[in-house]
């Protein structure tokens, strides 16, 4: 019997989402931005101490490549034929550092993720060290120094990790963040593989001279980082290499296409750790009932600082808390609180955006998974008191790195010009609450943020404190799973 024809629909573009918690492989329609397929599969996260995290660079990797087998036989399912896939696209958790031996292509320690805590006393150490009238550091790349950032992950394994060192003494080392660790590898590993990132993600290391657009010689010696080991800081629309995934049969049709946008993506911190924690619920979708049966959070407010406070507190020492408990308090109003939470931490970050540039918003456009949560984008609305806006498609996070792919000199599938976009339906959603009442709320959490402070001592969780409590944290949520697409540079600090 003779093969069914393929359908034709003209150059599609893929993205590969790596986050912290998942990764997907998408495809679109570059002349329609309509989603073709995708598949989806959950990382694990360690936590060898108390305040580690980490992740399995290989399993990581592997996740990518099941993501894109599965998809192309979804695509063949649907008579779609895959040698239309003209580009793809990496959208992926910063921060995160890996560091890994180029000769054999094996990572050299766990990577070490960006919520990770274990080098609070490597931070302190540095800062003891920056002149307090000149902080070179935050005035090169416009980052308080933080466990947050790269390089401190980056000298805590050349201090802490032989194998790390072994290989640097060696110049065998390699380091980067995802997205370089999955380039490098998709382009042919120990074969020539490309190892390169793009500024957004450099930027995000405290390497990188913000002004100059350039890995920054004095910050690596501050740090004691030798340059050799960072990757080339490309564009965030070129191509930077050609896939090679032979080994994969159906996949292995991607052979040589191109490698050519960058973004990022983290999402679902705080309704993972409901789940997953807690156990209140066994699926995510399940938090819009819980928080729609009680409609109120009853004056419970939950501040879910678990690795402290990131943009705009930077403060380490924080803590999450429940507070506001009453004897009527039950699952529902936690679960109504902790969507609260995402929207306060909204606020803080918007009120900052405000002060900084002097232009209020007069409104919001988000997307990614948690925009489908009507509960939750009816709060945002109400507590920042102005129309909060969304695509009908949310999955523009990954589009945005496909159409980053696609629209790269020597690929030229994608036009970004204003006329050439398809129309998008877009959901409104208006305030519901008189402007009083959406300060009152504003202000109790503020109150409740106030009161997470200041409960880790200056112990260095490397010695195991116990009161440093490993979970998941939301502190940087806020702005990882609604992208906020304002048409504003973020402040500094910021992802």
């Amino acid at each position: 019997m003779a093969a069914s024809k393929k359908a034709v629909l003209g150059p599609l573009v893929g993205a590969v989402d790596q986050g912290t918690s998942s990764t997907r492989f998408l495809v679109f329609n570059s002349k329609t931005a309509e989603l073709l397929s995708h598949h989806q599969v959950e990382i694990k996260q360690e936590f060898p101490r108390e305040g580690w995290v980490e992740q399995d660079p290989k399993e990581i990797l592997h996740s990518v490549y099941e993501c894109i087998e599965k998809t192309c036989e979804k695509l063949g399912q649907l008579n779609i034929d895959i040698s239309n896939i003209k580009a793809i696209g990496v959208s992926n958790q910063r921060e995160t550092t890996v560091v890994w031996d180029k000769i054999t292509g094996e990572p050299l320690y766990n990577a070490v993720v960006w919520l990770d805590l274990r080098t609070q006393s490597t931070v302190e150490s540095l800062s003891k060290r920056i002149p307090g009238n000149n902080n070179f550091v935050k005035s090169k790349t416009g980052l308080p120094l933080s466990t947050y950032f790269s390089a401190v992950k980056l000298r805590w394994l050349l201090d802490n990790v032989r194998k790390v060192q072994k290989a640097v003494e060696e110049k065998r080392a390699l380091f980067g963040t995802i997205d370089s660790w999955l380039i490098w590898s998709l382009t042919g590993g120990v074969n020539g593989g490309v190892h390169c990132t793009d500024v957004t993600n450099a930027s995000r290391t405290m390497l990188f001279n913000i002004h100059s657009l350039e890995w920054d010689k004095q910050l690596c010696e501050f740090f004691g980082i030798p340059m050799e080991i960072l990757p080339n800081v490309r564009s965030s629309s070129e191509i930077y290499g050609l896939m090679k995934i032979s080994h994969s049969v159906k996949a292995g049709a991607l052979e040589g296409v191109p490698i050519s946008g960058g973004s990022v993506a983290i999402a679902g911190a705080v309704i993972r750790w409901l789940r997953d924690n807690l156990g209140i619920i066994k699926t995510s979708e399940e938090i819009e009932k819980l928080a729609k049966e009680v409609g109120t959070s009853y004056g419970c407010y939950f501040v879910p600082a678990f690795s402290g406070l990131y943009a705009p507190y930077w403060e380490p020492s924080a803590r999450g808390i429940i507070c506001g408990l009453t004897q009527f308090t039950n699952k529902c109003h936690i679960a109504f609180a902790a969507l609260e939470a995402v929207c306060f931490q909204t606020r803080e970050i918007l009120d900052a955006m405000n002060r900084d540039c002097g232009i209020p918003l007069s409104h919001l456009q988000v997307d990614g998974g948690m925009t489908s949560n009507k509960i939750l984008m009816q709060l945002q609305a109400d507590i920042l008191y102005i129309p909060v806006v969304k695509p009908s498609m949310p999955e523009t996070t990954a589009l945005g790195a496909a159409m980053a792919a696609g629209a790269a000199e020597g690929v030229g599938v994608w036009s970004l010009e204003p006329e050439d976009l398809s129309a998008v339906t877009m959901e409104r959603f208006e305030p519901q609450i008189n402007a009083e009442e959406s300060e009152i709320r504003y202000s109790t959490w503020k109150k409740a943020v106030m009161k997470s402070m200041g409960w880790v001592t200056t112990q260095s969780p490397e010695s195991g404190d116990p009161s440093i409590f490993c979970s998941l944290p939301l502190g940087f949520f806020i702005v990882s799973s609604m992208v906020m697409l304002i048409g504003a540079r973020y402040i500094s600090g910021i992802p």
